[in-house]
Protein backbone atom coordinates (compact mmCIF):
# COMPACT_ATOMS: atom_id res chain seq x y z
CA UNK A 1 0.00 0.00 0.00
CA UNK A 2 1.25 3.81 -0.53
CA UNK A 3 0.90 4.29 2.89
CA UNK A 4 3.43 2.34 4.20
CA UNK A 5 5.75 4.73 3.04
CA UNK A 6 4.69 6.91 5.91
CA UNK A 7 4.81 4.20 8.69
CA UNK A 8 6.62 7.14 10.95
CA UNK A 9 3.71 9.48 10.37
CA UNK A 10 1.67 6.55 11.31
CA UNK A 11 3.03 5.43 14.21
CA UNK A 12 4.36 8.71 15.98
CA UNK A 13 0.86 10.94 14.86
CA UNK A 14 -1.42 8.48 16.59
CA UNK A 15 -0.41 9.17 19.82
CA UNK A 16 0.48 13.22 19.31
CA UNK A 17 -2.17 15.64 19.76
CA UNK A 18 0.32 18.79 19.65
CA UNK A 19 -0.82 20.17 15.86
CA UNK A 20 -4.53 19.35 16.83
CA UNK A 21 -5.18 23.03 16.56
CA UNK A 22 -4.00 23.41 12.69
CA UNK A 23 -6.31 21.04 11.62
CA UNK A 24 -8.67 23.42 10.00
CA UNK A 25 -11.58 21.03 9.48
CA UNK A 26 -11.66 20.05 12.94
CA UNK A 27 -11.89 23.50 14.23
CA UNK A 28 -14.80 24.23 12.29
CA UNK A 29 -16.41 20.68 12.58
CA UNK A 30 -15.34 20.29 16.29
CA UNK A 31 -14.32 16.71 15.72
CA UNK A 32 -11.66 14.60 16.74
CA UNK A 33 -12.01 12.73 13.85
CA UNK A 34 -10.84 15.29 11.55
CA UNK A 35 -7.84 15.71 13.10
CA UNK A 36 -3.98 14.31 12.23
CA UNK A 37 -4.26 11.63 15.42
CA UNK A 38 -7.13 10.41 14.53
CA UNK A 39 -6.61 10.18 10.80
CA UNK A 40 -3.12 8.46 11.54
CA UNK A 41 -4.92 6.04 14.10
CA UNK A 42 -7.40 4.71 11.48
CA UNK A 43 -4.84 4.24 9.29
CA UNK A 44 -2.93 2.54 11.62
CA UNK A 45 -6.04 0.25 11.98
CA UNK A 46 -5.88 -1.10 8.40
CA UNK A 47 -2.48 -2.77 9.54
CA UNK A 48 -3.86 -4.85 12.78
CA UNK A 49 -7.32 -5.51 10.73
CA UNK A 50 -9.16 -3.19 13.13
CA UNK A 51 -10.29 -1.00 10.21
CA UNK A 52 -10.81 -0.90 6.49
CA UNK A 53 -11.80 1.10 3.43
CA UNK A 54 -15.37 -0.87 3.50
CA UNK A 55 -15.99 2.11 6.16
CA UNK A 56 -17.78 4.94 4.28
CA UNK A 57 -17.39 7.05 7.34
CA UNK A 58 -13.97 6.11 7.61
CA UNK A 59 -13.33 7.16 4.07
CA UNK A 60 -15.10 10.20 3.80
CA UNK A 61 -13.15 11.66 6.51
CA UNK A 62 -10.15 11.27 4.39
CA UNK A 63 -11.75 13.36 1.57
CA UNK A 64 -12.67 16.04 4.36
CA UNK A 65 -8.61 16.57 5.18
CA UNK A 66 -7.93 20.40 3.75
CA UNK A 67 -4.52 19.23 3.36
CA UNK A 68 -3.04 22.92 4.24
CA UNK A 69 -0.05 21.23 5.11
CA UNK A 70 0.54 23.58 8.40
CA UNK A 71 1.25 20.24 10.95
CA UNK A 72 3.75 19.01 8.56
CA UNK A 73 5.63 22.65 8.77
CA UNK A 74 5.03 23.19 12.05
CA UNK A 75 5.68 19.61 13.52
CA UNK A 76 8.94 19.37 15.39
CA UNK A 77 9.81 16.19 13.68
CA UNK A 78 7.92 17.07 10.73
CA UNK A 79 5.93 13.80 10.30
CA UNK A 80 4.15 14.25 6.91
CA UNK A 81 0.86 13.63 7.97
CA UNK A 82 -0.01 15.68 4.81
CA UNK A 83 1.91 13.11 2.55
CA UNK A 84 -0.21 10.14 4.44
CA UNK A 85 -3.23 11.53 3.75
CA UNK A 86 -2.50 11.62 0.06
CA UNK A 87 -1.28 8.38 0.20
CA UNK A 88 -4.27 6.98 1.68
CA UNK A 89 -6.69 8.53 -0.67
CA UNK A 90 -4.11 6.59 -3.57
CA UNK A 91 -4.71 3.26 -1.86
CA UNK A 92 -8.67 4.18 -1.95
CA UNK A 93 -8.59 4.64 -5.44
CA UNK A 94 -6.49 1.23 -5.77
CA UNK A 95 -8.97 -0.50 -3.73
CA UNK A 96 -11.81 0.31 -5.49
CA UNK A 97 -13.30 2.08 -2.59
CA UNK A 98 -13.65 5.89 -3.61
CA UNK A 99 -17.04 7.76 -3.09
CA UNK A 100 -19.08 8.15 -6.42
CA UNK A 101 -18.68 11.48 -5.71
CA UNK A 102 -14.83 11.15 -5.76
CA UNK A 103 -15.01 9.18 -9.14
CA UNK A 104 -17.14 11.20 -10.86
CA UNK A 105 -15.18 14.31 -10.06
CA UNK A 106 -12.18 12.64 -11.32
CA UNK A 107 -13.51 11.56 -14.93
CA UNK A 108 -14.43 15.00 -15.05
CA UNK A 109 -10.91 16.33 -14.67
CA UNK A 110 -9.76 14.25 -16.48
CA UNK A 111 -12.04 15.19 -19.78
CA UNK A 112 -10.55 18.91 -19.25
CA UNK A 113 -6.92 18.13 -19.93
CA UNK A 114 -6.90 19.89 -23.11
CA UNK A 115 -5.30 23.35 -23.90
CA UNK A 116 -4.85 26.23 -26.03
CA UNK A 117 -2.39 28.92 -26.37
CA UNK A 118 -2.26 32.01 -27.83
CA UNK A 119 0.28 34.71 -28.62
CA UNK A 120 4.05 34.03 -29.74
CA UNK A 121 7.53 33.77 -27.92
CA UNK A 122 9.22 31.27 -25.51
CA UNK A 123 7.56 32.73 -22.18
CA UNK A 124 4.58 31.83 -21.58
CA UNK A 125 1.53 32.74 -18.59
CA UNK A 126 -0.52 30.07 -17.54
CA UNK A 127 -4.16 31.25 -17.24
CA UNK A 128 -5.77 28.00 -15.45
CA UNK A 129 -9.39 27.17 -15.14
CA UNK A 130 -9.77 28.69 -11.58
CA UNK A 131 -7.97 31.72 -11.75
CA UNK A 132 -9.61 32.51 -15.18
CA UNK A 133 -12.88 32.56 -13.37
CA UNK A 134 -11.70 35.98 -11.41
CA UNK A 135 -11.81 39.12 -13.94
CA UNK A 136 -10.17 41.10 -11.61
CA UNK A 137 -6.81 38.96 -10.84
CA UNK A 138 -6.74 38.19 -14.73
CA UNK A 139 -6.89 42.31 -15.56
CA UNK A 140 -4.20 42.65 -12.88
CA UNK A 141 -1.83 39.81 -14.15
CA UNK A 142 -2.54 41.32 -17.84
CA UNK A 143 -1.42 45.02 -16.70
CA UNK A 144 1.77 43.67 -15.26
CA UNK A 145 3.05 42.10 -17.95
CA UNK A 146 2.11 45.07 -20.16
CA UNK A 147 3.96 47.27 -17.11
CA UNK A 148 6.75 44.90 -17.55
CA UNK A 149 6.35 45.35 -21.60
CA UNK A 150 6.08 41.93 -22.04
CA UNK A 151 3.66 39.80 -24.43
CA UNK A 152 3.60 36.33 -22.79
CA UNK A 153 1.58 34.00 -24.87
CA UNK A 154 -1.21 33.00 -22.88
CA UNK A 155 -2.41 29.46 -22.51
CA UNK A 156 -6.01 28.27 -21.17
CA UNK A 157 -7.62 25.01 -20.34
CA UNK A 158 -7.62 22.16 -17.48
CA UNK A 159 -6.64 19.63 -14.90
CA UNK A 160 -2.69 19.42 -15.38
CA UNK A 161 -2.86 16.75 -13.01
CA UNK A 162 -2.84 17.95 -9.47
CA UNK A 163 -7.08 18.11 -8.67
CA UNK A 164 -6.32 14.19 -9.95
CA UNK A 165 -3.31 13.44 -7.84
CA UNK A 166 -5.06 14.72 -4.70
CA UNK A 167 -8.38 12.99 -5.41
CA UNK A 168 -5.88 9.50 -5.11
CA UNK A 169 -6.10 8.96 -8.99
CA UNK A 170 -2.21 8.77 -9.60
CA UNK A 171 -2.27 7.05 -13.06
CA UNK A 172 -4.55 9.74 -14.26
CA UNK A 173 -2.81 12.42 -12.81
CA UNK A 174 0.47 11.18 -14.32
CA UNK A 175 -1.30 10.90 -18.00
CA UNK A 176 -2.71 14.39 -17.68
CA UNK A 177 0.94 15.98 -16.59
CA UNK A 178 2.70 14.10 -19.19
CA UNK A 179 0.38 15.70 -21.75
CA UNK A 180 0.71 19.08 -20.48
CA UNK A 181 4.63 18.48 -20.33
CA UNK A 182 4.66 17.93 -24.07
CA UNK A 183 1.89 20.36 -24.78
CA UNK A 184 4.52 23.07 -23.77
CA UNK A 185 7.35 21.27 -25.62
CA UNK A 186 5.69 21.86 -28.74
CA UNK A 187 4.59 25.32 -28.08
CA UNK A 188 8.20 25.97 -27.43
CA UNK A 189 7.43 27.09 -24.09
CA UNK A 190 11.36 28.10 -22.04
CA UNK A 191 9.59 30.46 -19.32
CA UNK A 192 6.32 29.70 -17.63
CA UNK A 193 4.61 32.08 -15.43
CA UNK A 194 1.76 30.40 -13.41
CA UNK A 195 -0.85 32.41 -11.03
CA UNK A 196 -2.16 29.90 -9.11
CA UNK A 197 -0.13 28.15 -6.59
CA UNK A 198 -1.81 24.70 -6.96
CA UNK A 199 -0.23 24.44 -10.29
CA UNK A 200 3.18 26.36 -9.55
CA UNK A 201 3.55 23.18 -6.64
CA UNK A 202 2.51 20.60 -9.53
CA UNK A 203 4.69 21.56 -12.03
CA UNK A 204 7.76 22.10 -9.32
CA UNK A 205 7.19 19.20 -7.31
CA UNK A 206 4.19 16.18 -8.39
CA UNK A 207 5.94 16.44 -12.17
CA UNK A 208 9.30 15.58 -10.42
CA UNK A 209 8.02 12.92 -8.67
CA UNK A 210 5.81 11.23 -11.65
CA UNK A 211 9.14 11.60 -13.54
CA UNK A 212 7.78 13.74 -16.24
CA UNK A 213 10.39 16.23 -17.45
CA UNK A 214 9.22 19.65 -18.07
CA UNK A 215 11.02 21.89 -21.14
CA UNK A 216 10.82 25.58 -19.26
CA UNK A 217 11.38 26.75 -15.83
CA UNK A 218 8.27 27.89 -13.87
CA UNK A 219 8.27 30.70 -12.07
CA UNK A 220 5.25 31.75 -9.65
CA UNK A 221 3.61 34.98 -10.92
CA UNK A 222 4.83 36.59 -7.05
CA UNK A 223 8.28 35.28 -8.40
CA UNK A 224 8.13 36.56 -11.33
CA UNK A 225 6.83 40.12 -10.58
CA UNK A 226 9.86 40.42 -8.85
CA UNK A 227 12.32 39.88 -11.68
CA UNK A 228 11.10 42.43 -13.70
CA UNK A 229 12.32 44.96 -11.46
CA UNK A 230 9.02 47.07 -11.88
CA UNK A 231 8.67 50.74 -10.76
CA UNK A 232 5.52 51.28 -8.27
CA UNK A 233 4.06 54.61 -7.85
CA UNK A 234 1.73 54.28 -5.12
CA UNK A 235 2.27 52.29 -1.74
CA UNK A 236 0.32 49.43 -0.62
CA UNK A 237 -1.01 50.35 2.36
CA UNK A 238 -2.27 48.69 4.85
CA UNK A 239 -2.64 45.18 4.29
CA UNK A 240 -3.45 41.57 5.95
CA UNK A 241 -1.44 38.85 4.21
CA UNK A 242 -2.73 35.34 4.43
CA UNK A 243 0.04 32.69 4.35
CA UNK A 244 -0.61 30.49 0.96
CA UNK A 245 -0.72 26.74 1.87
CA UNK A 246 1.07 26.03 -1.35
CA UNK A 247 3.88 28.67 -1.28
CA UNK A 248 4.51 28.43 2.37
CA UNK A 249 3.68 25.17 3.38
CA UNK A 250 4.46 22.90 0.65
CA UNK A 251 7.25 24.97 -1.21
CA UNK A 252 8.99 27.30 1.02
CA UNK A 253 8.86 30.66 -1.18
CA UNK A 254 9.10 33.70 0.27
CA UNK A 255 8.24 35.96 -2.82
CA UNK A 256 5.18 36.82 -1.69
CA UNK A 257 6.53 38.39 1.63
CA UNK A 258 9.57 40.25 -0.82
CA UNK A 259 6.81 41.13 -3.04
CA UNK A 260 4.73 43.22 -0.12
CA UNK A 261 8.18 45.04 0.50
CA UNK A 262 8.61 46.03 -2.87
CA UNK A 263 5.21 47.56 -3.21
CA UNK A 264 5.50 49.13 0.68
CA UNK A 265 2.83 47.27 1.89
CA UNK A 266 1.89 47.93 5.50
CA UNK A 267 1.52 44.25 6.69
CA UNK A 268 -0.53 43.35 9.85
CA UNK A 269 -0.71 39.88 11.18
CA UNK A 270 -3.74 37.83 11.15
CA UNK A 271 -5.87 36.12 13.48
CA UNK A 272 -4.62 34.77 16.64
CA UNK A 273 -0.77 33.08 15.45
CA UNK A 274 0.61 32.51 11.91
CA UNK A 275 0.96 28.81 12.11
CA UNK A 276 -2.82 28.37 11.12
CA UNK A 277 -3.84 28.17 7.72
CA UNK A 278 -6.53 30.69 6.41
CA UNK A 279 -6.97 29.53 2.82
CA UNK A 280 -10.52 27.78 3.07
CA UNK A 281 -9.07 24.61 1.92
CA UNK A 282 -6.95 25.54 -0.99
CA UNK A 283 -4.79 22.71 -0.27
CA UNK A 284 -7.26 20.04 -0.68
CA UNK A 285 -7.93 21.90 -4.66
CA UNK A 286 -11.89 20.40 -5.16
CA UNK A 287 -12.54 20.53 -1.26
CA UNK A 288 -15.39 22.96 -2.82
CA UNK A 289 -16.44 20.88 -5.29
CA UNK A 290 -16.81 17.67 -2.69
CA UNK A 291 -17.93 19.92 0.46
CA UNK A 292 -19.09 23.47 0.06
CA UNK A 293 -20.48 23.66 3.11
CA UNK A 294 -16.92 23.17 4.56
CA UNK A 295 -14.87 26.04 2.41
CA UNK A 296 -18.17 27.99 3.66
CA UNK A 297 -17.57 26.94 7.24
CA UNK A 298 -13.55 27.67 6.83
CA UNK A 299 -14.42 31.30 5.32
CA UNK A 300 -16.57 32.18 8.16
CA UNK A 301 -14.29 31.19 10.69
CA UNK A 302 -11.62 33.65 9.09
CA UNK A 303 -14.31 36.08 8.92
CA UNK A 304 -14.76 36.14 12.33
CA UNK A 305 -10.86 36.60 13.03
CA UNK A 306 -10.88 39.48 11.37
CA UNK A 307 -10.28 43.21 12.91
CA UNK A 308 -13.05 44.57 10.58
CA UNK A 309 -14.23 42.45 8.26
CA UNK A 310 -16.10 45.08 5.61
CA UNK A 311 -12.45 47.59 5.51
CA UNK A 312 -9.33 45.20 6.40
CA UNK A 313 -7.73 44.24 2.74
CA UNK A 314 -6.71 40.63 2.78
CA UNK A 315 -3.90 39.57 0.68
CA UNK A 316 -4.26 35.93 -0.53
CA UNK A 317 -2.21 33.75 -3.02
CA UNK A 318 -5.26 31.92 -4.91
CA UNK A 319 -8.38 32.94 -6.77
CA UNK A 320 -9.53 30.06 -4.74
CA UNK A 321 -8.90 31.34 -1.18
CA UNK A 322 -10.12 35.09 -2.66
CA UNK A 323 -13.02 33.54 -3.64
CA UNK A 324 -14.20 31.43 -0.76
CA UNK A 325 -13.60 34.66 1.85
CA UNK A 326 -15.45 37.19 -0.26
CA UNK A 327 -18.44 35.14 -0.19
CA UNK A 328 -17.94 35.63 3.40
CA UNK A 329 -17.98 39.04 3.32
CA UNK A 330 -14.63 39.90 3.34
CA UNK A 331 -12.16 42.21 1.36
CA UNK A 332 -9.83 39.87 -0.53
CA UNK A 333 -8.03 40.51 -3.02
CA UNK A 334 -4.43 38.04 -4.88
CA UNK A 335 -1.01 39.61 -4.51
CA UNK A 336 -1.43 40.17 -8.35
CA UNK A 337 -4.11 42.68 -8.08
CA UNK A 338 -2.20 44.55 -4.87
CA UNK A 339 0.95 44.93 -7.19
CA UNK A 340 -1.33 45.97 -10.39
CA UNK A 341 -2.93 48.48 -7.93
CA UNK A 342 0.26 50.50 -7.28
CA UNK A 343 1.48 50.94 -10.61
Amino acid sequence: MNITAYDSAIHNCRFCFMCRHLSAIGNVRFTEVDTPRVRAAMLYGLGTGTNSFDDDDFVEALYRQDLSACCVRHCVNHFDENGLALAARADVVEAGKAPEAVKALAAELAKTSVWKAAGNGDVAWFQDATTATDKAAVAAAKKLFAAAKASPKVITGGCIGKALKVLGFLPEAKAAAEKFADFLKDEGVKTLVVSNPAAYDALTKDYTDFGVKLPCKVLHITQWILGAKLKFAKAAGEVYPLADDFLRNYDNIDAPEKLLKAIKAEARPFGTNDEETYCCGEGAIVLDKLHPELVEALAKYVAARADNAKKDTLAVGSVFTKRALVKAGLKAVTFEELAAACL
